[in-house]
């Protein structure tokens, strides 16, 4: 199948080259002229811009947009909108606000152009062990993309099988799942992601607590000179925490068991916050899941264990890198929509 891709980015490129690995043909884009030119060499075909990328692909265009959540994406929406025909569909595989979507797709259904939002989990591992995606869209459009998430998703590989799912869906034992109508895929993302950060807080908080098992402050007796990193090896062996994550925090570990090579500044992307903020509209009671996000907030301020090991499980899944510098407020995460009473929405 062909699918024109805007954004080579840490996740963008190697959707490209997992498509073209099975036989997709890919049109590619990015600002950046050497991230055309790597996936040119390829295989791929390079774009001098939307206008050049919309015309290289046949009707009915599929383009994928994978760019940071925010005004570049909602910009480059806006222009292929000017440039797409009707019959055409923009997915979305960003982590953008589920209710931008739900705007995005109403604008474009005015022209008859389709929207599909793919949330999107995998980070730089993606090319090798697949990506997790939930999808949200009209179901006959999302059909028809289907062989291009078929390719992407992970397959059932030897995760065993879960009993009684024999009359549901088979493409989620795959690794991908039409969870609804536009939107739903990445409000699902977004959960995932507020998960993801409570998971990752409470591995931190475990391993600081073991660090500190040898503290002068502790009766001689009661303190442990324990060895985090061959107590990361041996949980990822046979007891019930294993993970992915537990998975890269042990390697990092072994790298560097003091992990000096991290500062502990730890960002949020947006959906955590988004997270809460469905949450709070729900009215349903998310006390780790806010705890862990407040807790990156405090990371800005003062680093800890904790934080050096949230730092490690970033850098190891997403490629993430600290920042330098700790940014202003308003740069610590992606723009977000406020949520509104449910009076003033009606």
């Amino acid at each position: 199948m062909q699918i024109g891709m805007i954004g080579l980015g840490r996740m963008g490129g190697n959707i490209v080259r997992r498509l073209m690995k099975d036989g997709h043909h890919a049109v590619v884009y990015d600002r950046d002229p050497q991230a055309i030119e790597t996936l040119t060499r390829e295989g791929a075909t390079g774009a001098g811009g939307l206008e050049d990328l919309v015309r290289k692909l046949d009707a009915p265009r599929a383009v994928w947009v994978m760019l940071p959540a925010g005004q570049i994406t909602e910009t480059t929406i806006e222009q292929l909108a000017k440039l797409l025909a009707a019959g055409d569909v923009v997915i979305d595989g960003g982590n953008t606000f589920w209710q931008d979507d739900i705007r995005r797709a109403k604008t474009l259904k005015e022209t008859s152009i389709d929207y599909v939002d793919v949330g999107t989990s995998g980070g730089i591992w993606g090319f090798e062990r697949g990506y997790c995606m939930m999808i949200g869209g009209d179901k006959a459009v999302v059909d028809r993309l289907d062989p291009i998430f078929a390719t992407l998703a992970p397959g059932i590989g030897d995760i065993p099988r879960t009993p009684g799912r024999d009359d549901r869906d088979p493409r989620v034992e795959q690794g991908y799942l039409h969870a609804g109508p536009v939107g739903a895929g990445h409000f699902v993302k977004m959960v995932h992601n507020g998960i993801e950060y409570g998971l990752m807080q409470a591995y931190a908080e475990g391993f600081d607590i073991l660090k500190n098992a040898s503290s002068d402050s502790l009766p001689e007796a009661h303190r442990f000179d324990l060895d985090i990193a061959d107590i990361a090896e041996v949980w990822r062996r046979g007891s019930v925490i294993p993970s992915w994550l537990l998975d890269l925090t042990a390697t990092a570990l072994a790298k560097n068991d003091q992990l000096d090579n991290y500062s502990g500044f730890v960002e949020d992307s947006g959906e955590g916050r988004w997270t809460i903020n469905a949450a709070i509209e729900e009215a349903v009671p998310a006390e780790v899941l806010t705890a862990a996000l407040f807790a990156r907030f405090r990371s800005r301020r003062e680093h800890t264990f904790a934080e050096k090991i949230l730092s490690a499980m970033r850098a190891g899944f997403g490629g993430h890198k600290e920042p330098q510098q700790h940014p202003e407020p308003e740069q610590q995460a992606a723009p977000q929509q406020k949520l509104k009473p449910k009076a003033e929405r009606a």
